[in-house]
């Protein structure tokens, strides 16, 4: 709106200013044209007076002339014969001047010479004038237009001399009042225009903008999270047709945002959430390798007895659908007590539990043991192999990060820890346990009376650690007696 108000004013503005230079160019000739014929006249009518030097006859005819044309400002009448002396004129105070003292002399000087056309001068009063000393013609400051001509020329005799000079001067206030008047109609004229054109471009801007905001606000809620937000489309001109690409705009983006979350939620099944949360604080998209940290877990390993020989007797297929019914029966145990699974290596589980306390590991293992009863009942009504399994636990500081290159990262959990509780795990073929957990471990429980626990050996050499540690079997307590 402001632009179409500047526009409309310098356009307005323009139109005013040239059209008052043209219309005060045209009074102006107008002008011209009349002092020439009043100039021309006078030289023809005046000659005999002048030549026979009738002054008062001159005189009456000045004083006749000027009644008739209020706008003449002064005549006066220069004989050549006496060295431009003014002979006649409207003010009596005038004759007998070379230099008349009403107008700059510059302008008197250029009329000395002979004028074989008429000569136009715009000038200035220098004091004030009267008309026969009876009425003021003219203020000091008021702006005339001098018409200036020699009396005895004759353009049809160019051997005809010169005997006097008339000069006529008219006022240019009437002419200027009349500008401004036309000017002032015009204005008006225009100006009734910028208001018309204003309330049109106010309008204008109503039907344009508000569309705008709406869209603008649009993009606001969908910025805020609002992806189901659509702007609301009411017409079917430019601004409709920008509306509806703004609402396929919204429809892409939320499409996009659904399969980056589709994504993240696949990601999240490779690397788990509370992997991330730990190795991966300022987002997924900045994560890089060897970003890593050192956190206090419970790591427990879990792997089949005797998985070779039996996936010896099944098929690939069949050794896949197992592993796969398997390994979603122990992860459902792991992540029901606030577990969650690091890798799977083969048919082994290795799973992390970061809580203060390692009651809910003990608890995981548990549930995983009794969870494996009802798999295997569910193997033999399918006529599969039954399975059993090996549970290691072992707590201390591990080191959680990021390894790879640029074009391929992985998570990985590394530590001694994470070698003694696998070697923990393999122990139990040895000692013919399902469950052994290390003495960190059972140092850490908040509940010890909780469990059932057997001590197995005070001090086992694990393969790999200098020193030994103690190991207990971890007893269902349903089960005791």
């Amino acid at each position: 709106m402001t632009t179409t108000t500047l526009l409309a004013v310098s356009l307005v503005g323009t139109f005013v200013i040239l059209w008052a230079r043209n219309e005060s160019y045209l009074l102006r000739q107008q002008k011209r044209i009349e002092l020439q014929a009043m100039a021309n006249i006078i030289s023809d009518a005046w000659v005999n007076s002048l030549f026979d030097q009738n002054w008062n006859q001159m005189r009456l005819s000045i004083e006749s002339l000027m009644a008739r044309h209020p706008e003449v400002v002064y005549v006066i009448i220069s004989d050549r014969r006496l060295g431009n002396q003014i002979v006649a004129a409207s003010s009596d105070e005038l004759i007998e001047q070379y230099i008349p003292d009403i107008v700059p002399a510059a302008v008197s000087r250029k009329t000395n010479g002979g004028l074989s056309q008429v000569l136009f001068q715009e000038t200035f009063i220098l004091r004030p004038i009267y008309f026969f000393s009876k009425e003021i013609r003219a203020q000091r400051g008021e702006l005339i237009i001098e018409a200036a001509y020699d009396i005895g020329t004759n353009p049809q005799n160019p051997d005809a001399v010169a005997i006097g000079t008339v000069r006529i001067g008219s006022s240019l206030k009437r002419l200027d009042q009349s500008l401004l008047i036309a000017v002032t109609k015009v204005g008006v004229v225009g100006f009734i225009g910028l208001l018309i054109g204003l309330l049109g471009s106010y309008t204008l801007a109503i039907q344009i903008g508000q569309p705008i905001q709406q869209l603008r606000k649009s993009a606001e809620i969908i910025a805020g999270g609002d992806l189901q937000h659509r702007a609301a489309v009411e017409s079917q001109d430019e601004l409709g047709a920008l509306g509806q690409a703004f609402n396929d705009m919204a429809i892409a983006l939320q499409k996009s945002f659904q399969k980056l979350q589709k994504t993240l939620a696949t990601f999240a099944l490779f690397v788990p959430q509370r992997f991330l949360d730990v190795v991966a604080k300022e987002g997924i998209e900045n994560i890089k390798v060897g970003v890593a940290c050192t956190h206090t877990v419970t790591i427990l390993f879990a792997d089949i007895r005797g998985y070779t020989s039996m996936s010896e007797q099944l098929t690939a297929w069949e050794t896949f659908h197992l592993l796969n019914n398997y390994l979603a029966c122990m992860g459902e145990a792991i992540e029901h007590h606030n577990g969650f699974i690091d890798k799977y290596i083969g048919d082994a589980i290795m799973a992390l539990f970061d809580d203060v306390n390692t009651d809910v590991a003990l608890r995981a293992a548990l549930a995983m043991q009794r969870a494996l009863i009802d798999f295997n009942k569910e193997q033999l009504a399918r006529q599969q192999p039954h399975i059993q399994i090996g549970i290691g636990l072992h707590r201390g500081e591990v080191v959680m990060g990021t390894v790879g290159f640029t074009s391929r990262i992985d998570s990985t959990v590394i530590g001694d820890p994470v070698n003694v509780a696998a070697r923990i795990e393999s122990l139990t073929r040895y000692y013919n346990c399902g469950i052994i957990v290390t003495d960190a471990v059972v140092a850490s429980l908040a509940e010890p009376e909780q469990f059932q626990l057997r001590l197995i050996d005070k001090a086992v050499k694990v393969k790999g650690k200098d020193e030994p540690i103690a190991i207990y079997e971890l007893i269902e307590i349903d089960s005791v007696g």
